[in-house]
């Protein structure tokens, strides 16, 4: 306790006394007591040794206490428990406390109080004995439990990764793969280890390390917040390219790619998406334009193979189907089959490579149109590319660098689109032939894309239409890569040509005046290619 002196308006009520509790040095609340001295008996003067003040209201910090004003009738002699922050102290005034031993034994401790006080006052002391600040409690430690059982850690910290030259591939996952899909009883995959693992993610296991060296350096520098797998290892990048490839050349759902890997949907999302990023970043070079030499080389084939002269590729485009909320912006994505899709075009070389796609324009776009906003065709028209060596023919015949396309494009003197009509001469039909097997190479490349990376294929359930052209860009370097490597695709997982089912074929009515005339040239040619052969 603490001596005071009270306020004026509390010296007639002799009665009031009140017990301080402290906590950390500071007075948290007042507690009435019995009254020592009946009321009707007069006081001028309290006792030194007795605070005399209201109770206090109980407050949440002790710094902030407030003194309520003075009841206007003496505090119960019983007051409800109070509780202290550090530990619950459970504090009750007996109801016999103002007789017997009680009484006692307050005036002696008071008496010992007024001792000690009066003496501090003559060593030129406040008067006021000051509580020493209470010690700061020590937490004990843990003790292990009897039982012998581990304790387990806190926090596990992964050790750093070790630099790609040092890391091993890792295998194991994919013989757990494999066990999972024999448990599961779904068929279809060959028996040879070699061609399941070609079915499963389409390459054979040397370009899959190649892809896994491509992205392993961020997949290794950025380590994942919470890729774990069930039994709480990190995923290796082998399993974080398999996942990702398996998502991509499947189609399936990311809760059925997980449970094939033993991991979460919200692990194949991130997984994939990383995967995406890295190959966006780090693969570009796999679908360029080539240089002139290269060019060359494709004109020679287009030529030696179907007769067009200074030809450099065809083109054609697709409908990459999705299903998106009923809202008034996703009319701008219905295209004229009734779906919802964004486009994907492709201009491909000999060998089925792209080497140039625009891909994010709502599927509503016809052909023409879609071309027209590609950069391609600025980059045409602007000179910049197809600007290679003019080819003189028989004649005089200026035939400049071409790509071949359907008549849903326009003709343009560096875009040759077959004849249409019913009364074609035999010339022209020939053109028409050897134009369409040209140009067939892009369809054939579509379909050999959406063969390979289903995702493509199915229908994208509500996609985020500013990924979605990452994605297709990957599939697009996965197909790239496969040819350049050799990787020849199973014929289980081949699409027909017409990878645009349920789509009517469009025509385009444009025509550019020089390209008529290259057209009519072209025809010419073949026709005396034709007779020397």
């Amino acid at each position: 306790m603490e001596r005071t002196t009270s306020p004026p308006s509390l010296t007639r009520d002799p009665s009031l006394i009140c017990l301080s509790l402290y906590h950390g040095g500071r007075r948290t609340c007042l507690l009435p007591l019995l009254p020592l001295v009946p009321p009707h008996l007069p006081l001028r003067h309290p006792p030194p040794h007795l605070p005399l003040r209201p109770v206090a209201r109980r407050v949440c910090c002790a710094t902030d206490a407030t003194v309520s004003a003075p009841p206007s009738t003496p505090p119960s002699t019983t007051a409800r428990p109070m509780r202290t922050s550090a530990r619950r102290r459970r504090v009750t005034v007996c109801p016999e406390a103002g007789s017997g031993e009680v009484h006692k034994t307050e005036q002696r401790r008071g008496g010992e109080r007024r001792q000690a006080n009066t003496k501090n006052a003559q060593e030129g002391g406040s008067g006021v004995r000051k509580m020493p600040p209470m010690k700061k409690i020590k937490k004990g430690k843990r003790k292990a439990k009897e039982s012998g059982k581990l304790k387990a850690s806190r926090t596990r910290v992964a050790p750093p990764p070790l630099p790609p030259e040092l890391r091993g591939l890792d295998t194991e996952w994919w013989y757990a793969f494999l066990n999972k899909h024999a448990e599961s009883g779904i068929g279809g995959a060959p028996s040879d280890e070699g061609e399941a693992f070609r079915y499963f993610f389409r390459t054979s296991r040397q370009t899959f390390d190649y892809i896994c060296s491509i992205v392993r350096e961020d997949l290794i520098s950025r380590p994942p917040s919470g890729l774990i797998n069930i039994e709480g290892r990190l995923l290796s990048v082998e399993k974080q390219v398999a996942i990702a490839m398996r998502r991509l050349a499947s189609g399936d759902s990311q809760v059925s790619v997980g449970a094939a890997f033993g991991v979460g949907q919200s692990t194949v999302s991130q997984v994939t998406w990383r995967f995406i990023e890295s190959m966006e970043d780090r693969a570009r070079h796999h679908l360029v334009w080539p240089n002139q030499d290269r060019i060359e080389e494709i004109k020679a084939v287009f030529e030696d193979v179907f007769g067009l002269p200074n030809c450099c590729g065809a083109v054609d485009a697709t409908h990459i189907i999705m299903t998106l909320p009923a809202v008034e912006s996703s009319e701008d994505w219905c295209d004229p089959a009734k779906n919802y899709s964004m486009f994907l075009q492709g201009i491909v070389d000999d060998d089925l490579r792209f080497i140039d796609i625009v891909t994010g324009w709502p599927g509503s776009m016809t052909f023409s149109r879609l071309m027209k906003c590609s950069g391609f065709f600025k980059h045409c028209e602007a000179g910049e590319r197809l600007d290679g060596p003019v080819r003189v023919l028989a004649g005089n015949a200026e035939i400049r660098e071409f790509i071949a396309g359907d008549s849903c494009y326009p003709l343009l003197p560096w875009l040759m689109t077959p004849y249409e009509g019913k009364n074609l001469s035999a010339p022209m039909l020939n053109y028409n032939a050897q134009q369409k097997a040209a140009r067939m190479l892009g369809t054939r490349a579509l379909a050999r894309l959406k063969g390979s990376w289903r995702i493509l294929h199915k229908v994208m359930w509500r996609p985020d239409k500013n990924k979605l052209p990452s994605i297709i860009l990957v599939c697009c370097l996965l197909h790239n890569i496969l040819i350049e490597r050799k990787d020849e695709l199973l014929s289980s997982v081949e699409l027909p040509e017409n990878h645009d089912v349920g789509y009517k074929e469009e025509r385009c009515e444009e025509m550019d005046p020089k390209g008529k005339v290259m057209r009519d040239a072209i025809t010419g040619h073949l026709l005396g290619h034709e007779a020397s052969n």
